[in-house]
């Protein structure tokens, strides 16, 4: 049973524009992320959940409906929705005919939540014939400013989000990671026990913002590294962590080469460490990781970057986040501290990777120059990226 929510319907323009330009230039839009995040509440500013054209699989009448796809959905006009479409796999294939008929009736935008059919089926039958568009819960921008830190606390989940209050959503984000071991791991052949998953879940919780290092969770785990190597690709596959990749240059210097992990919702990260209110969160020894992920996965939201990297050597220099966009590269440094000063890892940075500009994230209000194309930069001024 999951704690009551306020019903706020909150505005996403920048995902509907983005919905709504995919849909003018291509016949299939697939609209992909964890269940919660919204994918059917955007698809129902585009066609109402009552039309039929539109199909959610996880209710029997939708079922019922596509027993036989090729004659529910061949005479269909315009936008047909179909919801949580991994249910029924045996509709790509259907799916690839109807888009490329010559006289082309319909338009077709698939929601599906994470799972290896979904992966498949597009990057296989669909190749080629569809966009596809990852959607998460609510960023920065779409939430406001005002709010960065009830949206650190409780995540972006809507559920979480607007729940009447902190505990309450920290509730449902620890509901939510159960049902996702019990119910959506299984979906990825994942034959794990829901504690040994669990146990492994909040291991990364302690690590979040860290280089992974497979030895410590295999050894208390009792299992290989390649094992739980697996573990952590399920959960990225979930859309649940992040590995961000490390970046390497010809440099002659030795240069760290294992990913990154972080949270991709601090809602989640603070459910798994026992954090349910922001005086806990303040306290707490992972307070600035967890600053640091959230405003890592903030940035990367809002500027939506072509590639991103972070980079380290084994002399001690680094830089947080590398970012690939129009042909620029731009670093970001993230310190939660009132006022940051520039180091000499930046100026290596700086010059070691070439970048265009190196902007340091802090939570602080006042945006000042550090150095020539180095700039202090508050988080909430990626909401109109720099």
């Amino acid at each position: 049973m999951y704690p009551a929510v306020r019903c706020r319907m909150i505005p996403r323009p920048r995902l509907e524009q983005r919905i709504r330009t995919a849909l003018g230039r291509s016949r299939a839009v697939v609209l992909v992320g964890p269940r919660q995040c919204g994918k059917s509440t955007l698809a129902r500013r585009f066609l109402n959940a009552d039309d039929p054209n539109y199909f959610d699989l996880e209710r029997p009448t939708s079922r019922s409906s596509l027993a036989e796809p090729m004659t529910a959905l061949e005479a269909l006009q315009g936008l047909v929705v179909i919801d949580e479409v991994q249910h029924a796999p045996e509709l790509f294939r259907v799916l690839r005919v109807l888009i490329d008929r010559d006289n082309r009736p319909g338009q077709y935008l698939l929601l599906g939540s994470a799972s290896p059919t979904l992966l498949r089926q597009t990057s296989e039958t669909l190749l080629g014939r569809i966009e596809v568009i990852e959607i998460a819960g609510f960023d920065l921008q779409e939430v406001g400013v005002r709010d960065t830190a009830r949206l650190w606390l409780r995540g972006g989940f809507p559920p979480a989000y607007t729940a009447a209050n902190d505990v309450d959503a920290n509730a449902w984000c620890s509901n939510a990671i159960e049902r996702f071991v019990q119910s959506d791991l299984p979906q990825f052949g994942v034959n794990v026990a829901t504690p040994a998953m669990m146990r492994f879940w909040a291991m990364l919780a302690h690590v979040h913002g860290q280089v992974w290092n497979a030895a410590d969770p295999a050894r208390s785990l009792g299992v290989s590294e390649p094992t739980v190597r697996r573990y952590l690709d399920w959960l990225t596959q979930g859309f649940m962590v992040r590995q961000l990749q490390p970046w390497f240059e010809n440099l002659g210097k030795r240069q760290v080469k294992a990913p990154k992990i972080y949270f991709r919702d601090t809602g989640y990260l603070h459910a798994l460490l026992g954090i349910r209110e922001a005086g806990e969160l303040a306290r707490h020894p992972r307070s600035g990781a967890s600053w640091e992920g959230f405003a890592l996965e903030q940035v990367l939201r809002l500027t939506q970057p072509d590639a991103a990297y972070f980079w380290a050597t084994h002399q001690g220099a680094e830089l947080d986040l590398l970012m690939f966009k129009h042909g620029k590269r731009v670093g970001v440094e993230i310190k939660r501290v009132d006022a940051p000063s520039l180091t000499p890892s930046m100026r290596i940075a700086m010059g070691d990777l070439k970048l265009d500009a190196l902007y340091v994230v802090y939570p602080g209000n006042r945006r000042y120059t550090l150095a020539d194309r180095i700039e202090a930069v508050p988080l909430d001024a990626f909401v109109e990226a720099p």
